[in-house]
C-alpha cells in the first residue's frame, strides 16, 4: 500500500540531495561563474536548440550532432527561460521540479512492488552518475514522465500509461524502449484488444520527431545520423564495441578513467539483465535489454552510468531487497563515487 510517508520521504531526500550538493560545489565561486559550469557538455547543446533551434547558433558551422537530442528539454528550457533569464538556471529548475516528480513516482512505484520507496529515491540519488539528475541534462524530465508511465501501466491505467509514455517520447529515444515495454506489460496483463489503440500513442512523438527532420533534413533516421555524425556511434558487433572500449580504459588520462566507468556500467547493466530474466520480470527486461543493446553494440561504450539512472527496475529491485543493510552499503560505497563525478563534471571534465 502506497502511503503519504513515501511522497514525504522521496521530496525529503531529493531537496536535500540537492541542497546538500548545492552548498558543496557553490563554495568559493560567484554565482556566475558557477552557472556557467553547469552549462558544460550536452546542457549546452540543450541551451543551443532552444535559444537557435536544430539549425544551431547563427555565423556558426552547423552542428550536425543536434538532432541527436529529442524537443522535450530544449521545449522545456525555453518556456521556463521566459521567467528566468540564465539560461543554465532554467536547465537547472526543470530539472530540479521533474526530479522531484520522478522521484516521488518512484517511491510509489516501489510501494507498488512491495519494497521500501525511500530506498529505491536513495539508490538513484546516490548512484556515480547522479550529477545528470541536477544538471540542466533530459534525465531528470524523461523520469518525470517515465516512471509515473509505469506505475500506471501497473495499476492497468492504460491511457494514462500512454499519455505519459508519449511525454518521455519527447525527450530522448529511450522512450520508443518504454513504448515497446508497455506493449509487453498489457500482453502479459491479458489487456484484451479494447485499450490496446492506447498503445500506439507513445509512438506518435517519434514518428513526428522525425517526420520533422526528414523535411529538414531529407532523413527519416536524422536522430541515429546525428548519433554518428556527432560522435562516431556506427553500430558494432558487440565485441568489436567492447575491445574498443577496453583498449581505451587502458590508456592514461582523463578520458581512460570514463572508459573505465564505461564498462563498470557495463557489467552492472549485464548483472541487472539477468537478474531481471532470472525473475521473469519480462516487460523489464525489455525495457532495460533494449537500451543494453543500443549501447553496447555502439561503436564504443558511451553514456553507459549515465543510462542506468534510467533503469527504475534497478531501483526498485534495490527496495525489494529484505536485507535493508545492502541498501546502506551500497550508498556508503556509491555516494562518495557520486560525489567526485560531481565535481569532474564542474570542472569541466567528462562524467559519463
Amino acid at each position: 500500500m502506497i502511503t503519504r510517508s513515501a511522497d514525504r520521504d522521496a521530496l525529503l531526500l531529493w531537496f536535500g540531495s540537492r541542497a546538500g550538493l548545492l552548498v558543496a560545489t557553490l563554495l568559493g565561486a560567484s554565482l556566475s561563474d558557477y552557472l556557467a559550469k553547469w552549462r558544460a557538455w550536452d546542457a549546452g547543446l540543450f541551451v543551443v536548440i532552444a535559444e537557435h533551434g536544430y539549425d544551431g547558433e547563427p555565423g556558426r558551422p552547423p552542428d550536425a550532432g543536434l538532432p541527436a537530442f529529442f524537443p522535450g528539454m530544449p521545449l522545456a528550457l525555453r518556456l521556463v527561460h521566459l521567467v528566468v533569464p540564465d539560461w543554465a538556471l532554467a536547465g537547472l529548475l526543470v530539472s530540479l521540479v521533474a526530479g522531484a516528480v520522478a522521484t516521488v513516482c518512484l517511491a510509489r512505484l516501489a510501494e507498488f512492488e512491495g519494497g521500501a520507496g525511500w530506498v529505491a529515491v536513495l539508490g538513484l540519488l546516490v548512484f556515480p552518475t547522479a550529477v545528470f539528475l541536477m544538471a540542466g541534462y533530459s534525465e531528470a524530465l524523461f523520469l518525470a514522465f517515465a516512471v509515473p508511465a509505469w506505475l500506471a501501466a501497473r495499476r492497468r491505467h492504460w491511457w494514462l500509461a500512454a499519455v505519459l509514455g508519449a511525454g518521455a517520447s519527447c525527450v530522448r529515444i529511450t522512450g520508443l524502449f518504454l513504448a515497446v515495454a508497455l506493449i509487453v506489460e498489457y500482453v502479459l496483463a491479458k489487456g484484451g484488444l479494447r485499450q490496446a489503440a492506447w498503445l500506439a500513442v507513445p509512438f506518435v512523438p517519434l514518428a513526428a520527431y522525425s517526420f520533422y527532420h526528414y523535411r529538414r533534413t531529407g532523413d527519416w533516421l536524422a536522430w541515429k545520423s546525428a548519433q554518428e555524425a556527432g560522435w562516431g556511434r556506427e553500430t558494432v558487433w558487440p565485441w568489436e564495441s567492447f575491445a574498443t572500449t577496453w583498449e581505451a580504459a587502458m590508456g592514461e588520462g582523463d578520458f581512460a578513467v570514463a572508459f573505465r566507468m564505461e564498462i563498470a556500467g557495463a557489467v552492472v547493466a549485464v548483472l541487472a539483465l539477468v537478474w531481471l530474466l532470472a525473475m521473469r520480470r519480462w516487460s523489464e527486461f525489455v525495457y532495460c535489454g533494449s537500451q543494453a543493446v543500443a549501447l553496447m553494440t555502439s561503436a564504443y561504450y558511451l553514456s553507459v552510468p549515465r543510462s542506468l539512472l534510467l533503469w527504475f527496475p534497478l531501483w526498485t529491485a534495490l527496495a525489494r531487497l529484505r536485507w535493508k543493510w545492502v541498501a546502506v552499503l551500497y550508498a556508503l560505497v556509491a555516494a562518495p563515487s557520486m560525489v567526485v563525478n560531481t565535481v569532474r563534471f564542474l570542472s569541466g571534465a567528462w562524467a559519463g
